[in-house]
């Protein structure tokens, strides 16, 4: 952390909730550089040679132990794509805290694109945190575009937590995923747009063998001018469930498209999706606002209590 300044660690903080360097294995990414790494007994990460980025690998059997590789960048119109590849072992129980946090107080665009790939072992369990965040007063935008892939082996769960909340002018994010017998994916996104900022999440998800099951949920809230798109696709190809669901709140003159889709090829795949898109009831705001809050104040408490 000494080779931070007050700004990335700020950053840190936010993405990752970190304030000092974390327990277990971790790298440490700011302004394209790494600038701290650690590895365990049973969790390597080593550089890539071909290309930017890392291949982090844990071990069969590995419980309880975590893997930090958030990234962060203050340099005004710095842009990079890095790929990190994660090969998880069987009947492993991991945390894998990722996330960007961008600060631009520059007229030129900042963008890191981060392309992950989970290569998810047979009985593994692993939960994903990955969180997005924007700031500086710069005129040059702030561009997140990332890229998720995940390979489920049977007997696998993957639980992911997206977020995206404040500050980032533009991402595109898509993940995809495929699973194998009795896998299981879940999905959490959380995402809020204001000003004239660009928000895309794009999903597709295939359930290939008997027992594997997705749910994708995306809670969103769009203020301003601000635009969103939900776009999220599940494939029955066997005896399995799957759900999808978006549920958002409009404000202003935000803009939001939703298009749950479910494509079933097997007679046993039992497939659900559902979208809401309204603005705050007005009975909410009155019945906070009775509390001695004012309307403003009324719509912040809403908003982050559906958030959550």
């Amino acid at each position: 952390m000494a080779d931070l300044d007050a700004v990335q660690k700020r950053l840190l903080a936010e993405v990752a909730d970190l304030h000092d360097i974390p327990e277990g294995a971790y790298n440490l990414r700011a302004n394209g550089q790494s600038v701290g790494r650690s590895t365990t007994a049973n969790i390597d990460i080593q550089t890539k040679t071909e290309k930017s980025g890392i291949d982090i690998r844990v071990k069969s059997g590995t419980k309880n132990e975590s893997i930090h590789i958030p990234v962060v960048l203050s340099e005004s119109g710095l842009k990079e794509t890095v790929y990190n590849d994660f090969f998880i072992g069987e009947d492993c129980d991991v945390l894998i805290v990722a996330g960007c946090g961008i600060d631009n107080c520059g007229s030129q665009d900042s963008q890191h694109d981060g392309i992950h790939r989970f290569y998810v072992g047979k009985n593994s369990k692993i939960r994903y945190v990955e969180k997005h965040y924007g700031s500086g007063d710069g005129s040059g935008q702030r561009i997140l575009n990332p890229v998720t892939e995940v390979y489920m082996e049977e007997g696998s769960t993957v639980e992911m937590e997206m977020v995206q909340i404040k500050g980032v002018d533009s991402t595109n994010r898509t993940t995809i995923a495929e699973l194998k017998k009795d896998a299981k994916l879940v999905v959490r996104e959380r995402l809020m747009t204001h000003g004239k900022q660009q928000a895309y999440s794009i999903y597709k998800v295939e359930l290939n063998e008997d027992g594997s099951s997705a749910d994708v949920v995306s809670r969103s809230v769009a203020r301003d001018d601000s635009y969103q798109k939900f776009d999220a696709c599940i494939v029955g190809s066997a005896a399995c469930t799957g759900h999808t669901e978006c549920d958002s709140i409009i404000m202003d003159n935000g803009r939001i498209l939703a298009v749950p889709s479910l494509e079933a090829n097997h007679i046993d795949a039992a497939l659900v999706h559902e979208a809401a898109i309204g603005k705050i009831a007005g009975e909410q705001l009155i019945k906070l606002m009775t509390l001695g809050l004012t309307e403003s104040e009324a719509e912040e408490q809403i908003i982050n209590g559906f958030l959550k």
